[in-house]
This record gives C-alpha cells, structure tokens and sequence, in this order.
C-alpha cells in the first residue's frame, strides 16, 4: 500500500502488557509514532515509556465502556489513520466482536463468524481434523466426571496428562485461588480435582483432558502469521523457544526464542491452507510442540498477534509495517521468513542458563555476538534520558532472574 503523507498513523493498543508495548515498538520503529493504549490498570511493560500514551479506564473490559472510550478517541482524531489492537485474549475478543460498531478504525482482525470456531480448543480441533493439522490426543469434558471415567484406559493415553479451559477468554473471568494457566494432573483423583475446583469457580465452557507431550520449553515451537483482508496468508515467522515462564498464571508465557526458517516446519503448509480456507483476517499466532522425529504436534490458535511477538519484528519482519502495508494492497505474495535471529525478555544469561538445549543456547550466543538479537523492553529510545523508564526496566529484568530460580522446573 502507498502511505498517504498527509494522513496520520495513529496506533490504538488495549492493555498495558508486553504484547502492548512489543506493538508499540513496532510501530515507532516502522513509523516514528507513539502509540495510545487503553486498560484497567497500569503494568510495568508500558510504564514511563514515551512511546505509549497510556490511560486508564478501570471498567474498560465492559463491552459499552469500551466502544464509548474508542468512539471518543476517534472523534479526536478525525483524519487519522487508526490502526486498533487488542493485546489479551479478552480484549481481541471484545474488539473481533464490535468490529462492525467501529467502522473509524482499522482492526486487522478475524469476522465475529469465525470467533466461536476458532478461539475454543475443543472447536478449533475440529478445525484441525478437517485440514490435516495433528493435535495431542484430547478428551472433552462438560461437567465434572467420576474417577472411572477419567482412567488411562478410558483415556486412551497414560498419566500425567494436561487439564486445562476450552476457552481462556471465559476462564479469567472467575478467578480463584491458586488459578493457573495450564494444570499437569498425576491420577485420576487430581484430575477430578482440579477439574470440580475450575467449575466451582464459575467457569461456564468446557475443559481439556490431552495427552501430555514429553519434553521441556525447548521443544516448544511458535508460529506467527498475517492474512489480509481478503484472507490471503501474506507472512509467516516460526520461532523455537529457549524458555517459557512458569509463574502460575505466567506458565507458557514465551521468555526467550530463536527464529529458524519457516521451511523446517512440515505442518505450516497445512496452517497456511486453513487459514485460508476459513477466510482467516489478522494476526494468529500457534503454540506447537515437537513430539519427536519431525512430529509436531499443534496446542492452540490466538486470535491476535502473541504476548512475544516481537520475535517476529527483531527477525526483520516488523509487525506494523504488515498491518499497515499489507492489510489493503491487493498483493498475493506470501513472505516466509527463513532467517534466523536470537529474542528475549528475559535477561540473556537467563535464557542461556535455564534451556535445556545447549546447542540452542550455542546458536543464541551466536547470533547475539554476531549483532542478531533483540530484547523487547531495551529500546534505546525510550531509554534514552529516561531514567525512570531504565529503572523500570532494570527491575523488570532483576525480577525475572528471582522468578525463574523459583519456579523452573529445574537449574541445568
């Protein structure tokens, strides 16, 4: 697309987390502008930055809060090219929802008809079967099952297994104590456990019994993609993680990744075939892991550009320009990104420590020595006279070598 001059760029990011602030830089490295973000309450990620204008609103995650907020700015900024994102599942979901209510915006987002196909484990593998995309074996529950019928034999497939929410964006709607983001149950009785203590706590949706897939962080593998608005597939990034976080609400959370070439993964030909079956529009991002010998085996699909996406920017691939450039200009080309390049958000020694890959913690090394990394919230801009901003990020680091001697699973 060729950029009107004299139109303005104006990013609109909802949340205040890392996803928010990996965007945001994006945008200002693309196109020198700040962007302005809207949440419920202030984070460390986006705070001080002077590249995200950031109000509060308590209640935004009200439906009508939040189109009463984004028609005001629009009004504000009539003119203005407004390019709108959502940086949680929620928020992306609110947004694919009311889309048509916002015609003022650009929202590089799925149809509200795709939603409930896609954003539910249960019914995205229904998805998955149709396209040839594998998946962990996987049972469905709808209530909470007596131990007999939650037995390996009844299974299919041995314990431990994972139990986690057909649906995120329901399941951090009733919190509770000691909520996590994916449960490992060792038998029977914990699975029904857990299963009664997720119900109990108001969650309305189905819940996932699967297969667990042997192998730590390092055999994780992340895909990116961008469709247009016609629904062509117009780029694709695969990262392989290093680490992940495992906070209990943080466990998944991508920590440290290298790029590898999109060509190594079998499985993105039939991602790519889906999506475009299904007039997929936006960002997706999937969340995949190898289960040995060129197996992969795929988890889940988000509906928006993932919490580490700028894995995707720090390769050479910059997420704004595809949103800017690519949404509307009639192209059909496909970029593949086949180089590779070493991102984090956690301190590098961090990532280098904690993986279970040395080779992979070899390559990182590499390319972090040969120029080719990128830590998300070290932006010399905006640390740049900005002590408040590099205290804040310093901090942000310091914690996290404190979190990972807590809660990884163990010290290599």
């Amino acid at each position: 697309m060729i950029l009107n001059r004299s139109e303005e760029i104006v990013p609109v990011l909802l949340g205040a987390d890392l996803n928010c602030y990996n965007m945001a830089r994006a945008f200002h490295e693309a196109y020198g502008v700040a962007s302005y973000a809207f949440g419920r309450y202030e984070i460390s990620a986006t705070k001080y930055s002077k590249i995200v204008r950031f109000t509060t609103v308590p209640d935004l995650d009200d439906e009508a809060v939040m189109l009463r907020v984004l028609i005001e700015f629009a009004g504000k900024h009539a003119g203005a090219r407004l390019y709108l994102f959502g940086c949680t599942d929620d928020y992306a979901a609110m947004i694919i929802r009311r889309k048509k209510d916002l015609p003022q915006y650009i929202a590089p987002s799925p149809d509200a008809a795709l939603y409930g196909s896609l954003q539910k484990k249960a019914d995205f593998y229904k998805v998955c079967d149709r396209y040839h995309i594998p998946y962990p074996d996987t049972v469905v529950l709808e209530d909470v099952p007596a131990e007999e019928q939650v037995t390996e034999a009844v299974l299919g497939f041995p314990y431990p297994i994972i139990v986690k929410p057909s649906s995120s964006v329901e399941y951090w709607k009733y919190p509770f104590a000691g909520m996590k983001k994916v449960y490992t149950a060792e038998d029977p009785a914990q699975t029904v456990e857990i299963v009664r203590q997720i119900y109990a706590s108001g969650y309305p949706d189905k819940i996932i019994l699967q297969k667990r897939i042997p192998g730590g962080d390092s055999e994780m593998r992340v895909l990116t993609a961008f469709s247009d608005e016609s629904g062509k597939v117009r780029a694709m990034c695969l990262g392989h993680t290093m680490i992940e976080e495992h906070t209990p609400k943080g466990l998944g959370n991508h920590a440290a990744i290298v790029t590898e070439p999109i060509s190594g993964l079998g499985i993105a030909k039939n991602i790519k075939d889906m999506l475009e079956a299904v007039g997929y529009t936006g960002f997706s991002n999937f969340d995949i892991k190898h289960a040995g010998k060129g197996d992969f085996r795929i988890f889940e699909i988000n509906l928006r550009q993932g919490r580490s996406n700028y894995y995707v920017t720090g390769s050479g691939m910059n997420i704004a320009r595809l949103a800017v450039e690519k949404w509307q200009d009639g192209g059909t080309d496909c970029w593949l990104q086949e180089t590779s390049s070493f991102w984090h958000h956690v301190p590098a020694g961090v990532a280098y420590r904690y993986t279970e890959d040395k080779a992979l913690a070899a390559r990182a090394k590499a390319l972090k020595k040969a120029g080719k990394s990128t830590c998300s919230l070290k932006y010399p801009y905006d640390l740049r006279r900005n002590i408040l901003r590099r205290l804040c990020v310093l901090e942000q680091l310091r914690r996290q070598r404190g979190k990972f001697r807590k809660y990884y699973p163990k010290t290599t």
